[in-house]
């Protein structure tokens, strides 16, 4: 059975990136988390993610342009 939700650091295992860019993700809202306990990514919220913001450059979440 697939997970449903994430741990921070399956997330940043999974993108490839540090847990801190996840935080960041999150307080920027750009993925959306929800706090069970400490902070979880729903599988659903991850696949929007990755369906929204690919072909993005997202070095700068400020100023996020498309590639």
């Amino acid at each position: 059975m697939d997970p449903v939700l994430y741990t921070v650091a399956e997330v940043a295992e999974l993108l490839k990136i540090n847990r801190n860019a996840v935080y960041e993700l999150i307080s920027k809202n750009i993925l959306v988390g929800l706090k069970l306990g400490s902070m979880k990514i729903t599988k659903a919220e991850l696949m929007r993610f990755l369906n929204e913001y690919v072909g993005k450059d997202l070095s700068d979440l400020d100023d996020i342009k498309k590639l």
